[in-house]
């Protein structure tokens, strides 16, 4: 087997972790120590013994954020702070980090864990929620980014529904909402049938929803009993929207609370966690068109630096390429002379090679010629009507034309008849 460094194996470990491990389980620990840093992270200790033997131990973070409700709620319910040696059920996810190691983050802490038979039975219907994992179902789903269409379970008349609807109504930033009430009794033996009708319903529409909201004002600790039900804690769960809930107590926390996606206090507690969260989208769209006009002018800045460069660059190039061009072309030059002058020259030498051709041609033409002309010369010679007389010949004439062969003559017509050196002059007397 390769080796391999100690941050690939913490992230082997972490990977294995992430891919194991459910999303969150509910741990039941001592905490051993606690501490409240100056931001309000809480860091603790939760630890496991049998008498004064620990037989495990891990740290677990509080983020701030979370801390302060999670304090506040166990204080209203249990009467007592957070403290080393108390014993608790928390709700945790385990993480891993490549430097600091293995961690609980503590998401949330059951205060009814010690609460006597109320506490064992709503542990048991936990258990029961657990094994069908249905504890983190419902806050498995995303929260909208903007829930402006909300579909709400109350009573009409309760004093909670109409502080929710006049704090939503009426918000300093003039956010819109879209509410729909399904009205259902929220105490009583009929409340969890009741409230489960609402969510049925809802589920029927879930598309026209983003999300569902169940409030009721305050109340004594019985009339909370109805929430601590399994089939109404389960179809919580498995609402295709995310739950929240504004039960209205102080001191106790239910188990529709536990299923919900988010639970608040009061129903203005939960018409301000919508607000926040239309607030904190708004900040982070200003915060994203902010890096975005930022991010653009660096950009253009940096573009704008590129195109100097370029420029440059292209300015420098262009010049480099010019320069090599006109050296090209003057070798090109120099080359297309030399060609000139070896094409003139050896046409030079052609000319003069045709000439000496020519001039020998003419020469042999004329020497042809001039034999001919003296054979010609000769021929001529030979028929010069002189040396033919010479030779005996004579020529006749009547009336200044030779007598030829045709001619026509008749008796006394003078003829004369010339011969070497002498004319004869003669008539005809027989035709």
């Amino acid at each position: 087997m390769n080796p391999i460094s100690l941050f690939e194996l913490n992230n082997l470990i972490k990977a294995t972790l992430d891919t194991f491990l459910e999303p969150s389980y509910w741990v039941i620990a001592e905490i051993g120590e606690l501490r409240v840093n100056p931001k309000g992270h809480c860091y603790t200790e939760l630890i496991e013994k049998e008498g004064d033997v620990i037989h495990a131990k891990i740290r677990g973070n509080i983020w701030s954020y979370s801390y302060g409700v999670i304090r506040q709620k166990f204080e209203q319910v249990t009467g007592t702070s957070l403290r080393a040696g108390l014993k608790v059920l928390c709700q945790v996810s385990v993480q891993y980090h490549e430097l600091y190691g293995m961690s609980l983050h503590i998401k949330d802490i059951d205060p009814n864990f010690t609460l006597g038979e109320r506490a064992m039975r709503k542990q048991a219907i936990l258990e029961q929620l657990t094994q069908a994992n249905l504890i983190d179902l419902n806050k498995q789903l995303p929260l909208p980014l903007v829930p402006q269409r909300i579909a709400i379970i109350s009573s009409a008349t309760a004093a909670g529904f109409g502080d929710f609807l006049d704090q939503l109504t009426n918000n300093r930033n003039h956010y819109f909402f879209q509410t729909t009430l399904y009205q259902a009794a929220m105490q009583g033996d009929e409340a969890p049938q009741s409230i489960m009708n609402a969510l049925e319903k809802i589920k029927q529409r879930a598309d026209q929803f983003d999300l569902v909201v169940i409030i009721r004002g305050g109340g004594a600790q019985v009339d909370l009993d109805c929430f601590d039900h399994f089939e109404l804690a389960s179809k919580v769960a498995q609402t295709p929207l995310p739950v929240i809930t504004g039960i209205g107590h102080e001191r106790d926390e239910t188990i529709v609370d536990l299923v919900a996606h988010t639970k608040m206090k009061t129903p203005t507690a939960v018409a301000e966690f919508i607000l926040e969260g239309m607030r904190r989208f708004e900040e982070q769209l200003d915060d994203a068109a902010e890096m975005l006009e930022r991010w653009a002018g660096q950009l253009i800045q940096t573009a704008t630096q590129d195109l100097r460069e370029l420029r440059y660059q292209l300015q420098t190039h262009t010049k480099e390429v010019i320069y090599q061009q006109k050296e090209l072309i003057s070798r090109v030059q120099v080359n297309l002379e030399k060609i000139q002058d070896k094409r003139i020259s050896n046409e030079n030498t052609l000319v003069d090679r045709q000439l000496e051709q020519l001039k020998k041609v003419s020469q042999r033409a004329l020497k042809t010629a001039s034999e001919q002309c003296v054979q010609l010369e000769r021929q001529i010679e030979l028929i010069n009507p002189e040396n033919v007389l010479k030779r005996g010949y004579s020529i006749t004439r009547h009336e200044g034309k030779v007598i030829k062969k045709d001619s026509k003559l008749k008796i006394g017509d003078q003829l004369t008849t010339i011969i070497y050196q002498k004319t004869i002059e003669s008539k005809v007397e027989k035709p």
